[in-house]
């Protein structure tokens, strides 16, 4: 297997999970453990090539033209966080099989996790800094939605993390681009060994600082700590896995993989030493203060991430080894004890540790998971955790081994050691709270009662089975940590410039980190056994405010600035709007008055007969557009209009971009129709002046069009551009339809990138109508559209044309399909196709006698997600010929009527095609289906009998302010509602405005 296949697996997990869920539901998890556990097992085989020197690469060209590729590279520091994603995530998924209730949505839960997992594979293996820095975004991305699906309280929560750890993103993005830019190379492992690093100190202590601050915001470093606690909103296991290998620790291999062209670099060692000591100090304080365990969890990963940060700062060899192997024994139990969270609260019902009483009788193998995890942690031999803590005071006294002198260095150190003794203080404080009684401060809350130790159960195996294995991992592999030595050595060595030989050993004799290890057990247990007392002495509130609180009010703030800002220019009026265009049309028009002289000879045939038929229909259609006041004719004349624009491209033989227009002409004079009906049917009367005015201005505009684009593009004959196309299409990409192949051949990413805002501006319309015509299927017959008119017998009224409908949808859907298969070789393509498409569900609904008859079978959202999926996922095939959406011939010489001389090819470039399809229709579907439910207005009603009562309402609604207007100018229905019930009102003499 090679390192691409492993990435490509990771990704269609995705999709597989997905499709399994809607057979096994929440049994999904064991699905995903088990694929991530072969995955990991997988990797295992390149271990022993990595311990020999060799490093498995992989390259596929994504953008040529930049260099940027998807450039993959395994060494040993990119192992220990491949394996630690991948086997931590197979237990979390494990986990998550039992965690959740089998009648909870857990969907799109696998979907952002896996997606997690994915994005965590390919940011470690990632050998461009391109791809690195969307793979950290993509992490980014992945926390928020998961943070964000867990509960009403969570969107402010995920919204404050998503900011603090995007703008990171942007200080890694700058780095990056100006890494790029310096070494003159995309690639990871040849920027890093550039010598720009040691000529210009300026770049290198600026990019120091900006990767920093991105590792800083993403690992929860003081003062960005914040977001951590706060994200504890999300379901344990998406915690266990977000602390023990996923979005914190993205942040330390950060730190990790650049440390070598930082060795040395004074604000470097600085910024790293003082954060990360102030964060293990804080975290450890803010640990013993709180009484939710999950709280208290969270807090100890600030804590831990501290250590991490900090001892990468000192960044010698030794300190390097110690970072990494407290990054695994980190997992072991920060992943154990999180998921022993979960069972907590799931079988107690509570995290408080307040109200937890006694849980060690009734959960026993709960309390061992949880003391075994808890010790590792604290750093108690001869658990895994001691060694890894023992490592990293060796690493902190190694400091004087590099830029630092004896008395910094102790002082470094003894830092270290008492956030130690607050780690050793907060996992006592965990298990004691959690499975004994609370003694501590604040137990006579009224409003918490202590709860029963029979009110809880012992969790099912399978249940606690994930969160035992790595607790009995951390607790074994102190026994022989030296299994870790040629692996943690590779990743030593790829974090440093130099080569190191790691040795780790559960016992190495009488030393100086040993003292200092009991002195912390010493102080710790002193603090444990004066737990009471120390509890009522930490101050619950240091601070009048809270990091949430600031960067609540930062958010908050932001918005409302940028409302505010955009008050001095929002405006109704579109003469203000017009400024800005009309500015720059006068310099347009100026310019093409200057290059009046350079147009082309007016030579004989360039105008026919037919185009002053054109003109004058064009004329007659506009002329009647702006004088009409009646919003029905106003729609009928521009779509005419649109029709001769369509009339004049077919007499020019733009026959692609005639068929286009027509086609937009139909269904937008469609969607205009359905919108009518919220408008009044006339437009309101406006000033002789104004009209004049306008009338001037219109004319103004349109003169300076004319004469700039007359005089800067007519009548100079092919471009260059144009010539190529004309004389290579056929050769390059085997399609006679030029425009068709320059726009899913040449330029098929420009096309996607249209693609998607097609379908993201379907969502908009549909967010934006769901939200203004909102309707109810409960509402009484006589409150809804037509009641009480002709139209009310649509059935009737609509034989008609259904019967003729029923003939041409055949031929219509026949049509379509020639079209969107025939558009490289003559006039068609994905886009005509889908417009034929569209009209057949324009046909459609218009014959409909109800919404019910014509109400759809299947969710047109999806329509346009799949379209947009489709373009994306045709386009991996081209890196068979080397680029993304390069096309790629599948067959060819298929004999079809409106095929080329050699015959009928089936290209990707076909099937991007109907991505495209896919994404117009959905939208078109959006637009109709929603325009074309009637709006209801039951509560309005309800609140104009109320106030023909003399009864008080609340917010005065759409019926009450037409109720005084003239019928006339209301919305049809408006109208209808007016007729049927506020007309008798009228007449007894209320007012309903």
């Amino acid at each position: 297997m090679t390192l691409m296949v492993l990435l490509f697996l990771a990704l269609v997990l995705v999709p597989a999970a997905v499709a399994v869920h809607r057979l096994a539901g929440r049994n999904t998890g064991w699905f995903a453990a088990a694929a991530l556990t072969a995955l990991g097992a997988a990797t295992l085989p390149w271990i022993p090539g990595l311990l020999e020197g060799e490093t498995p690469t992989a390259h596929l060209p994504w953008i040529p033209s930049l260099n940027v590729g998807i450039s993959l590279r395994l060494d040993g520091l990119a192992m220990v966080f491949l394996l630690l994603v991948l086997f931590i995530g197979a237990l979390v998924m494990a986990y998550s099989a039992r965690y959740f209730s089998p009648k909870k949505k857990t969907g799109d839960y696998y979907l952002w996790m896996l997606m997690f997992v994915f994005a965590m594979s390919g940011m470690v293996l990632a050998d461009d800094l391109i791809l690195l820095f969307v793979f950290w975004e993509f992490t980014t991305l992945c926390s928020f939605f998961l943070i964000n699906r867990s509960g009403d309280k969570a969107p402010a929560p995920a919204q404050r993390t998503l900011l603090i750890t995007m703008a990171g993103g942007l200080g890694l993005l700058t780095a990056v681009l100006w890494i790029i830019v310096k070494t003159g190379t995309t690639r990871i492992s040849e920027a890093l060994t550039h010598q720009v690093w040691g000529e210009d100190a300026t770049f290198t202590a600026v990019v120091a600082l900006l990767i920093a601050f991105a590792a800083f915001t993403k690992s929860a470093q003081f003062p960005f700590h914040l977001w951590l606690p706060d994200a504890m909103v999300a379901p344990a296991p998406v915690s266990a896995y977000l602390h023990a290998a996923a979005m914190v620790k993205a942040g330390i291999y950060l730190l990790l993989r650049f440390s070598p062209v930082f060795e040395g670099v004074a604000v470097w060692q600085v910024t790293l030493i003082v954060g990360g000591l102030i964060t293990a100090l804080i975290g450890a304080l803010f640990a013993c203060q709180r009484h939710d365990i999950k709280e208290i969890m969270a807090y100890s990963t600030v804590s831990q991430l501290g250590f991490l940060v900090a001892i990468i700062g000192v960044g010698t060899p030794t300190a390097i080894a110690a970072a990494i192997i407290h990054v695994i024994a980190h997992a072991l139990f920060k992943s154990s004890l999180f998921m022993m969270v979960g069972i907590i609260e799931h079988e107690a019902h509570s995290r408080d540790i307040r109200v937890l009483n006694g849980l060690r009788k009734t959960m026993p193998v709960s309390f061992v998971i949880t003391l075994i995890a808890s010790l590792s942690m604290a750093g108690v031999p001869p658990l895994f955790g001691f060694v890894s803590k023992e490592n990293l005071l060796k690493g902190f006294l190694s400091a004087e081994d590099g830029t630092f002198g004896p008395g910094l260095t102790w002082t470094i150190t003894l830092l270290a050691v008492l956030a130690a003794v607050g780690t050793f203080a907060y996992c006592g404080r965990i298990v004691l709270g959690a499975f004994t009684s609370y003694t501590g401060a604040g137990k006579r809350d009224e409003v918490l009662e202590p709860m029963a130790a029979d009110g809880a159960h012992e969790a099912p195996f399978s249940f606690y089975l994930p969160a035992l294995l790595p607790a009995v991992a951390g607790a074994l592999l102190g026994f022989v940590p030296f299994i870790f030595d040629g692996l943690i050595s590779q990743a030593a060595t790829a974090a440093h410039r130099d080569s190191y030989e790691a040795h780790f050993y559960l016992w190495g004799g009488i030393s100086v980190d040993l003292m200092l290890s009991v002195v912390v057990m010493g102080v710790g247990l002193m603090a444990i056994f004066t737990r009471t007392r120390l509890d009522s002495l930490i101050p619950r509130t240091i601070l009048p405010f809270t990091g949430v609180q600031i960067a609540e009010n930062i958010r908050t703030g932001s918005i409302n600035f940028g409302r505010r800002v955009g008050d001095l220019t929002r405006t109704d009026m579109h003469g203000l709007h017009l400024t800005a265009p009309g500015i720059f049309l006068a310099g347009l028009f100026l310019a093409g008055v200057l290059h009046v002289g350079e147009v082309g000879s007016f030579s004989e045939g360039h105008t026919q007969p037919i185009d002053w038929v054109l003109i004058s229909l064009l004329t007659v259609f506009l002329l009647g557009t702006v004088i009409t006041t009646s919003r029905t004719a106003a729609v009928v004349l521009a779509g005419g209009a649109g029709f001769v624009v369509g009339a004049w491209y077919f007499a020019l033989g733009a026959v692609d971009v005639g068929m286009t227009q027509l086609l937009v002409e139909i269904l937008t004079v469609v969607v205009l129709v359905l919108v009518m009906r919220k408008l009044p049917r006339k437009f309101h009367a406006v000033s002789r002046t104004r009209t004049a005015v306008s009338a001037v201005v219109a004319i103004l505009f349109g003169v300076m069009a004319f004469v700039a684009t007359f005089a800067l593009t007519g009548r100079r004959g092919q471009s260059p551009a144009a010539e190529w196309y004309l004389q290579n299409t056929y050769d390059a990409s085997g399609a006679i339809n030029v425009v068709n192949s320059i726009l899913v051949d040449f330029r098929a990413l420009d096309t996607f990138g249209e693609l998607t805002v097609l379908g993201v501006a379907g969502f908009a319309i549909l967010a934006v109508l769901n939200s203004a015509f909102s309707t109810s299927d409960n509402e009484p017959a006589e409150s809804r559209l037509w009641v009480g008119t002709p139209l009310d017998h649509a059935a009737d009224n609509t034989v008609a044309m259904r019967t003729v409908f029923n003939w041409m949808a055949p031929f219509i859907v026949i049509l379509s399909l020639v079209l969107l298969l025939r558009g490289h070789y003559d006039s068609g393509g994905g886009f005509i196709a889908a417009l034929v498409a569209g009209g057949f569900f324009a046909l459609r609904y218009l014959v409909a006698p109800s919404d019910s008859a014509v109400k759809l079978r299947f969710d047109y959202a999806l329509v346009i997600v799949g379209g947009i999926i489709t373009g994306a996922a045709i386009g991996f095939t081209g890196f068979i010929e080397g680029s993304y959406l390069r096309p790629i011939v599948i067959f060819e010489g298929l004999p079809l009527p409106w095929g080329s001389e050699s015959g009928f090819s089936l290209t990707t470039a076909l099937i991007f095609d109907i991505g495209i399809y896919l994404a117009v229709i959905g939208a078109v579907l959006v637009a109709l289906d929603r325009l074309g439910q009637a709006q209801r207005y039951p509560a309005e009603l309800l609140k104009a009998h109320m106030k023909a009562q003399g009864q008080q309402t609340g917010e005065i609604s759409e019926i009450e302010m037409h109720a005084g207007a003239d019928p006339g100018d209301l919305p049809l229905e408006a109208q209808a509602e007016e007729r049927k019930y506020l007309r008798p009102l009228r007449r007894k003499g209320v007012s309903g405005s």
